[in-house]
């Protein structure tokens, strides 16, 4: 079985729900554990709530149905009943190094050779997350996309002594269910995805800065231009395909990027000022209340949702 070990400063959260709501949809029995009893059956009565929505929308994953995947999930009143028996145990805590680390040494005391130690974080590397664990060979980070259920990207890095067969069983079950596995081959700090989205960000709010668009404007080129693209193809497969090929498009555009990349410059300081041109930009579209963000938050997963449908349609084609 699985198990989704939760933290004891925040409760189980959507990380932690929508691991355990993939793996249920793969037919893998799931134990929930937390420090707070209260936590699980909170995450236990949201689990139930979002499954049978999901299911109404017809968009439940799995070839099981809700009550059947609901019946493989449950909580445990110990961290020891919870891992008993595990093969694959995925840690959903707070960016907190120090948090995680402590968890990870409890674990490794009491868990076997086959059992995979996985962690969810986005920015933590595994060289400082795992070090000095008896189990490192067995230690992985698995970090998901938000939110996990529509997007299924899970970044797979290991630390340097994690075993391969680690990272091959931990990709293979990311594929039963039903998730994008990649590999990072080696740990690098903000791994692949926030990566390229600093960069973007960094491009973006630098032109927002010196006034060369406007906030919103700025939004369209990527919602109605570029993200049109990534949503189906990456940056290199546009390079192959807007050519003959990618050697093609290098002859033909690598001296034009090299002078518009020169004209990029130092890191964006993030200023306050800046931050309200943004913010005053983002507000006219999505005011910044509770109300209002966590609409907007159900209408983007509502998008996601359609286009994973949509997704998955074409590649069945």
């Amino acid at each position: 079985h699985f198990v989704l070990y939760q933290g004891c400063i925040i409760s189980i959260g959507l990380i932690g729900r929508s691991w355990a709501m993939l793996f249920a949809s793969g037919g893998f029995e799931v134990k929930l554990y937390d420090i707070e009893q209260q936590q699980i059956r909170n995450a236990l009565e949201n689990i139930r709530k979002e499954m049978k929505s999901l299911e109404q929308a017809g968009s439940l994953k799995g070839s099981l149905s809700v009550e059947e995947q609901l019946s493989l999930i449950s909580g445990c009143p110990s961290i020891q009943e919870a891992v008993e028996g595990a093969m694959h145990i995925q840690e959903c805590v707070p960016e907190d190094l120090e948090l995680k680390k402590k968890i990870f040494a409890q674990l490794d005391s009491i868990v076997d050779d086959r059992v995979i130690l996985s962690s969810s974080t986005s920015c933590l590397m595994p060289s400082k997350l795992f070090a000095g664990l008896v189990h490192v060979k067995q230690c992985i980070v698995a970090h998901p996309v938000n939110p996990p259920y529509y997007v299924p990207l899970v970044e797979l890095v290991p630390h340097p002594e994690t075993a391969p067969t680690t990272v091959d069983r931990t990709h293979a079950l990311m594929k039963k269910i039903g998730q994008c596995p990649v590999r990072v081959q080696k740990e690098v700090d903000g791994f692949v995805l926030n990566r390229l989205q600093y960069a973007i960000i960094s491009e973006a709010w630098r032109m927002v800065e010196e006034g060369i668009v406007s906030p919103s404007d700025l939004d369209l080129v990527m919602s109605e231009g570029l993200g049109m693209r990534y949503a189906f193809i990456g940056p290199l497969e546009t390079m192959h395909l807007n050519a003959e090929g990618m050697l093609s498009y290098c002859d033909r555009y690598s001296e034009g990027m090299k002078r518009v990349l020169k004209t990029f410059g130092p890191i964006p300081e993030f200023s306050r000022a800046t931050a309200e041109k943004v913010n005053q930009g983002m507000c006219l579209k999505v005011p910044d209340d509770p109300e209002h963000l966590a609409a907007r938050r159900q209408w983007r997963d509502e998008c996601l949702m359609r286009l994973a449908k949509l997704k998955s349609q074409v590649q069945s084609q």
